[in-house]
């Protein structure tokens, strides 16, 4: 009596562990089917060609401009750089459900690597480190080229649209801003009146002409270049008072890093010294202090390019 039962143990444990086996193979089987039948994606982006599966779930963003595309189509991001963000950007500081990778340029690549993104976002500040970051998961380049920045835009919507499915979406932002800046340039068709771009650091100065970082102002929304020809580098072309002086712009747009960067307040004092004052701009109010948490920080995303629009735009 006592073998039969211990026999009928035997028999029902086997069963079990015959059931669990065929549940985990099952489950296993589910999952590697999920995996042939996800539709990947190849999409080209200027440092190179990406594969990635569609409507991937783990997305980071390490530049502001990513973060707010992505916000835009409703995608959820997982972590991004929290360090001295934008007051726009500010409520992802409190959001602890996207976890905080460090600066823009200095990103917490061991974090980044525990979080097993299914795709990342970079721009710029990051071009050096994208072999490095496309070993942790595809990786996207989505820099805007400034020499054709309305072309640049439209490249680096398609790429999100099409990661995430959701190409109408990226096709009526981009007919949004283009609307937008089609009414600018109404007022800059026949406004006779030249601009220089500045980016002011700790007392220095760097101009900013067409192809450059700002030369959107130029290049996109119509306004004449009082200097042609400038270095068209990222930190701009240094200068001096006495070319600004002489450069005698009707519209001097300054960009204040230090205030940024630092956490300093504009000294417009100190920036607008005897030699900027004799500048139409000074004579004729025209000096016009740009925000730079939108210029300099965050520029190239969707909120930041209507409010760089919409600044331009006010002060014309």
């Amino acid at each position: 009596m006592k073998r039969k039962v211990k026999n009928i143990l035997n028999f029902t444990v086997l069963v079990g562990l015959l059931a669990m086996t065929s549940c985990q193979t099952d489950k296993k089987q589910d999952a590697t089917s999920a995996i042939k039948t996800a539709e990947h994606l190849t999409i080209k982006h200027s440092m190179g060609t990406t594969e990635v599966v569609k409507n991937p779930q783990n997305v980071i963003a390490l530049d502001l401009a990513s973060v707010e595309i992505l916000e835009a189509l409703g995608v959820k991001i997982i972590a991004m750089p929290k360090t001295g963000l934008p007051s726009h950007l500010e409520s992802y500081q409190k959001d602890n459900s996207v976890v905080d990778l460090g600066t823009l340029k200095e990103v917490d690549y061991e974090r980044l690597n525990e979080l097993n993104p299914d795709v990342i976002f970079i721009s710029g500040r990051l071009q050096n480190d994208y072999a490095e970051i496309s070993k942790i998961a595809p990786t996207f380049y989505t820099e805007i080229d400034y020499k054709d920045y309305m072309a640049s835009l439209k490249d680096n919507l398609e790429i999100f649209g099409s990661v995430f499915d959701k190409r109408s979406q990226t096709d009526q932002i981009l007919k949004d801003i283009q609307d937008k800046i089609t009414e600018v340039n109404k007022k800059t068709k026949d406004l006779d009146k030249n601009a220089l771009i500045v980016l002011h650091n700790k007392g220095r100065f760097s101009a900013y002409g067409k192809g450059s970082r700002f030369g959107m102002i130029h290049d996109v929304l119509g306004i004449k270049e009082a200097v042609e020809n400038l270095e068209a580098t990222r930190h701009g072309q240094s200068v001096s008072n006495e070319f600004i002086q002489q450069a005698n712009p009707d519209y001097l747009f300054i960009i204040d890093r230090t205030a940024v960067v630092d956490k300093e307040a504009t000294n417009k004092k100190a920036i607008e010294n005897r030699l900027i004052q004799q500048t139409s701009a000074y004579k004729n109010g025209k000096i016009i202090y740009l925000d730079p948490e939108i210029w300099y920080l965050s520029g190239g995303g969707i909120v930041s390019i209507h409010k760089m629009i919409d600044e331009i735009s006010k002060n014309l």
